[in-house]
């Protein structure tokens, strides 16, 4: 074996101790004067009972709407339905609130909570189609969810997707209701659109105005961003100011869900204010892990009559609701939830010895999710983010300045979201994929939503990484170039490894089990390799890196079968898990009808991506957003009628 690297050791000590440093000062400028939220519970026994035995099993504290996972859409649905006084709202999080949490604050440190005890560290099984290799599922355990682990890249997908969302309901009672026209209130009501002099083409009144949720061109713009843009518009990819009206989605742009002071915007800062969190009738548990739903099966139909939850510590919680239970939980804890519950295959749960509530196959099926492919580049200019991780002087200190400015000014590196720049295009485009090149039988078969809708994402990150952070990419300054499968024909399923609320479900998204799929990402990878060629992001390039396996300034050179082989070795998820339990009529698969509500438990409902119908070509906080607000608004309606 040989020996260390002494040089490699001292470089890891140095960035080991520049992220330590970054950790404990960030900590300490937002420990401190922080919004407060006492009215956060961290006792569950204030507000649930405590199962000590079996006398106490039906004995426990009651509301009339409990809802199980504060995540993107479960922090909405909190505060919307508690604005009226007289509903009792308690809402259940297994995580802790983010609000002092710095790496929820700050836009660029997001993946700080990777494998830390704020996320689940879910992996899943050997992907056969992908290298046979295990992924890494960044999920939030925090208040606010994915949202505080996310990009921050605000984009609600193309009209068309919903309209596609509307015609795959088939005639139900209230399909016409999940239409572009009719869901797109939705989306403005959770936007607070901030106009830009740098896109004042930007029509102010095709956005929202005064919602929660702050979004516009805020946080820092690297020099590499711009000239991405620059160069997609060379090669046929127009940039735009939006790509968030009726007017479509094609073309390339930036915009995020940062505030104007740089700060991350989390559903939990724009909906649980200090405001919102006085209210009497509102109670959020954080610490609370929900491991099933209570049912009454003595009717005709059963009923969700509760949730039971355990703490850290292993204590055992139950709660009553006497109108409805929302399950909120993301598209893999939603379907675990529910199969642990007794809802899902019914063949499935009794394998595991689950009683079965209700047998609905496609609780966990159908799952859907965007895949990228990352290629790395040397960067010659020195305007990387690389010097976060201080592995040189020159490094720390502009970590240092970087620190200095973002506390002092909240502008500055620091208020990247690392995805800066992104474009949206087709993958049958003659434009960007002429016939000379890519012969007509190679055009892939077309999955979008509408002749207005793209399958492939691109974007440019001020930074190399592989395997989502760059903690394995060598010293010096690199960018990166990212396509993304945008309307995969692959399908996987999430399902219980036991009955044991403990053990981490079985996540199989499929990857690339169709040559679809290969195909289309061999395309988005052709084009970023000439995108990268086009000037002024060729200047870019250092030549450096031309030699150098482990990067991509050789792309160009292989052919369409080694770029595959690259596509299925590289491949990883973007956190965009959806459709596990899908809205639909339960013989497609489905699992909610149009109104959220479970198929044959009308008072069980469900708010957050697993009820996709199918994947939007775009990124998913935004339609969860909008799913929570709607949510919201059906309950409402629901509450002011009377219940059994």
């Amino acid at each position: 074996m040989p020996l260390p690297d002494p040089r490699a050791a001292q470089t890891i000590a140095a960035a080991s101790a520049a992220l330590s440093a970054f950790v404990i000062v960030m900590r300490y400028l937002y420990g401190k004067n922080a919004r407060a939220y006492s009215a956060i519970v961290t006792d569950p026994a204030k507000v649930a009972k405590r199962i000590v035995n079996k006398e106490d099993e039906y004995d426990f504290n009651e509301y009339d709407v409990v809802i199980l996972g504060g995540g993107t859409a479960g922090c909405v649905i909190a505060s919307r339905l508690s604005e009226d006084p007289s509903v009792r709202v308690l809402l259940l999080e297994a995580g802790q609130s983010s609000i002092k949490n710095p790496f929820a604050i700050i836009p660029l440190s997001y993946s700080l909570m990777f494998h830390s005890k704020h996320e689940w560290d879910l992996y899943t099984i050997p992907q056969q189609n992908a290298g046979s290799a295990q992924k890494y599922w960044p999920r939030a355990k925090l208040l606010g969810g994915c949202s505080c682990l996310n990009a921050m890249i605000f984009h609600a997908g193309a009209p068309e997707d919903y309209d596609e969302w509307c015609r795959l309901q088939k005639g139900q009672e209230g399909a016409l209701q999940w239409s572009y026209q009719q869901f797109l209130p939705y989306m403005h009501k959770f936007e607070k659109y901030h106009p830009s002099p740098e896109f004042p083409d930007v029509d102010p009144d095709l956005r929202g105005k005064s919602g929660p949720v702050d979004i516009g061109y805020f946080g820092w713009v690297a020099p590499g961003t711009r000239k991405f843009i620059e160069a997609c518009d060379k090669v046929g990819i127009p940039a735009v100011p939006d790509v968030n009206t009726a007017k479509g989605t094609l073309g390339a742009t930036k915009v995020t869900y940062i505030t104007p002071k740089g700060r991350r915007v989390t559903s939990e800062y724009a909906y649980l204010t200090p405001e919102v969190l006085s209210r009497p009738n509102l109670k959020v548990v954080t610490g609370a892990h929900v491991t099933r739903i209570l049912f009454d099966t003595s009717g005709p139909t059963p009923r969700a009559v509760g949730a039971e939850f355990t703490q850290q510590n292993g204590e055992k919680f139950r709660v009553k609701a006497r109108k409805e239970v929302v399950l909120s939980a993301g598209a893999v804890h939603t379907p675990q939830i529910l199969m642990l519950s007794g809802v899902g295959p019914a063949e499935h749960l009794k394998s595991l010895e689950i009683p079965v509530v209700a047998d609905l196959p496609g609780v966990g099926s159908n799952l859907m999710d965007h895949v990228v492919v990352d290629l790395n580049y040397r960067d010659k200019t020195g305007n990387s983010l690389a010097f976060v991780k201080g592995r040189t002087l020159k490094h720390q200190i502009k970590l240092a300045r970087a620190i200095w400015e973002y506390k002092f000014k909240k502008t500055g590196p620091l208020t990247s979201n690392v995805a800066e720049g992104i474009a949206f295009v087709r993958s049958d485009d003659p434009k960007l994929f002429p016939t000379s090149e890519f012969p007509p039988e190679t055009v892939p078969e077309d999955t979008t939503s509408g002749p207005g809708a793209p399958d492939i994402e691109l974007f440019f990150s001020p930074v190399g990484y592989k395997m989502h952070t760059g903690d394995n990419m060598p010293p010096g300054d690199f960018f990166g170039l990212h396509g993304v499968l945008l309307r995969p024909t692959s399908k996987g399923t999430i399902r219980l490894k036991s009955k044991d609320p403990n053990d981490p479900p079985i996540i199989d998204p499929q990857y690339l089990t169709t040559e679809h799929d290969v195909q289309v990402l061999v395309r988005a990878t052709r084009l970023l390799a000439r995108i990268v060629s086009t000037e002024p992001l060729a200047s870019m390039l250092d030549p450096a890196g031309d030699a150098d396996a482990e990067l991509d300034h050789a792309l160009h050179k292989l052919d369409d079968a080694a770029v595959a082989d690259l596509v299925r070795r590289r491949v990883e998820t973007l956190y965009h898990p959806a459709c596990t339990a899908r809205m639909a009529p339960k013989e497609d698969g489905g699992v909610v009808d149009p109104f959220l509500r479970v198929h044959g438990i009308p008072n069980l409902r469900v708010a957050d991506a697993s009820v996709f119908p199918t994947i939007v070509s775009g990124h998913t906080a935004a339609p969860s957003y909008a799913i929570g607000e709607k949510a919201a608004d059906l309950i409402k309606a629901s509450l002011s009628s009377s219940y059994p």
